[in-house]
């Protein structure tokens, strides 16, 4: 299963962090962040994995 979240589709972003001196021999650095995934168990009784803001959106409708 890839990192996605199934309710909103929430997948991974690049991020680029700046460091003060920037050249052709010191380039920034690129990371991928990936949303925290958990896996949770829905009404109908299917484990999916989600994050934890719609995690909190479920715990929040019941």
């Amino acid at each position: 299963m890839s990192r996605v979240c199934t309710i909103c589709e929430k997948k991974s972003i690049m991020v680029t962090k700046r460091k003060k001196l920037r050249s052709n021999y010191n380039p920034t650095i690129k990371k991928r962040k990936y949303p925290n995934l958990q896996w949770v168990k829905l009404d109908d009784g299917k484990r999916v994995k989600a994050c934890t803001k719609c995690i909190k959106a479920i715990n929040k409708k019941k």
